[in-house]
């Protein structure tokens, strides 16, 4: 079966997270996951894996651990989620994503398993687009012998997929509010929920953060026997004036970090990445050396957050923050950026499960205008719920009729100024693809 199919396939599977009024939630089960990947051979035993959750900077946490692997010469698979705009992108290994016939040919081996499971009533569902995406990965890494699976968790933790591996360790990013319908409404139960990837007697890799959640997870690790390791002594911090990076101190040498990643949250990110590097090279026995993480850190690779470039005379910055904590970072990343802009334009759209209202109350106010964009999402907010809360905020808006229009209308209306693409990973995806085809217009 060809590529093209793999993904009709796997596109017309209804998502995990849909709220589609009447329709019953998925029930999220590993006990069911690990009967498919059982199944499978259960390929997630076949390599060592590192898993990294978190609310916010865990795709960079780990594309950043991913790139310093990459340059010290470990063969490191990466699995990340949402993709921008290939579904390929969640699967790698080093610099290369899973090729178009090896997606297929894992898809549909994984798909007939499945269908054959459910066929037989092994299985009470049929494997959700995360858990066969998730399993088509892990029979990569274990077919292509990667030495470690740097793995992100899809939502939550504890019922995620990724979670049926056993890691070597365990990091978590920073935890705000999010996916409250399905992790629970306050900060300590999405902890706990973060907190079911630690293994007892195993490492976590963390930060300070909320006293909320740093309490919760205190008290998690410590029932676990859980060994806490706290990256702020590898945070990267403002340098000389005549120091055009700061340095840290790795593995018993100085080293420069120039992270390509924008905005000072991703000092945090850089943190654990280097953390998770340090942890690998003293107690697991990998090639990480100081060098190789200075190396990595320069090299990582994460488009769409604060990603900048000129075209056409507009400068334009696409970054993916889709809840306030995310909306609260762009907000201060781009204070310096706006200050010397002309014209300020947003270009936004969000999923309905967000809290739309406190997102654009963030965001809005900071620029001249904002343009308001349809995406193709079976869980996007409709336009008028969008119109509503920009008309809260005072801040003039034109509702687009599609995410071409509102990337020619920000285009035309922001010469010599600055569009920034945010609200949506679907967004933000969408608008990358148009601008390198020069679709504007």
């Amino acid at each position: 079966m060809s590529y093209h199919a793999a993904i009709q396939s796997l596109f017309g599977m209804t998502p995990e997270l849909h709220t589609n009024p009447g329709q019953p939630r998925r029930k999220f089960s590993l006990e069911e996951f690990g009967i498919f990947l059982q199944a499978l051979g259960d390929p997630q035993k076949l390599f060592p894996s590192v898993l990294i959750a978190g609310t916010n900077g865990k795709g960079s946490t780990a594309a950043t651990l991913a790139s310093i692997l990459n340059a010290s010469g470990v063969r490191a698979g990466l699995y990340t989620s949402p993709h921008l705009q290939r579904v390929n992108e969640r699967i790698t290994i080093g610099i290369n994503q899973i090729g178009d016939d090896d997606f297929a040919h894992l898809y549909f081996r994984a798909y007939d398993v499945a269908q054959t499971l459910v066929e037989a009533k092994r299985l009470p569902q049929f494997p959700s687009f995360f858990e066969i995406l998730t399993a088509q990965a892990m029979l990569y890494f274990a077919e292509q012998k990667v030495e470690l699976a740097v793995l992100e968790v899809g939502m939550g933790g504890r019922l995620d997929a990724t979670n049926l591996v056993d890691p070597l360790f365990s990091v978590i990013t920073d935890i705000s509010l999010d996916h409250t319908e399905w992790l629970g409404s306050t900060l300590a139960a999405i902890t706990k929920e973060k907190a079911g990837i630690l293994r007892p007697g195993k490492t976590l890799i963390t930060l300070p953060q909320n006293l909320e959640v740093n309490e919760t997870l205190s008290s998690i690790a410590k029932e676990l026997g859980v060994n806490s390791v706290d990256a702020s002594v590898w945070m990267p911090v403002g340098g000389c004036p005549d120091q055009v990076h700061p340095s840290v101190t790795v593995l018993g040498a100085s080293v420069e970090v120039a992270s390509p990643l924008q905005g000072d949250h991703q000092r945090r990110n850089v943190a654990l990445a280097i953390a998770a590097a340090v942890e690998l090279a003293k107690e697991h026995g990998f090639s990480v050396t100081a060098e190789s993480i200075q190396e990595g850190v320069r090299k990582t690779c994460w488009p769409g957050r604060l990603e900048r470039f000129v075209k056409d005379g507009v400068e334009w910055i696409l970054d993916v923050a889709h809840n306030p904590a995310g909306a609260e970072a762009l907000q201060s990343a781009l204070s310096k950026i706006l200050a010397e802009s002309n014209v300020k334009i947003l270009v936004f759209s969000c999923l309905r499960d967000k809290p739309l209202r406190q997102i654009a109350h963030i965001l809005f106010p900071i620029f001249d205008q904002v343009i308001l964009a349809p995406i193709h999402s079976t869980r996007a907010t409709n336009m008028e719920d969008l119109e509503a809360a920009a008309l809260e905020t005072g801040t003039p808006t034109v509702s687009a009729a599609s995410v071409e229009q509102a990337l020619a209308l920000a285009s035309e209306r922001a010469k010599g100024g600055c569009v920034v693409v945010s609200g949506s990973v679907y967004l933000v995806g969408e608008i990358r693809s148009l601008l390198q085809d020069g679709g504007i217009g």
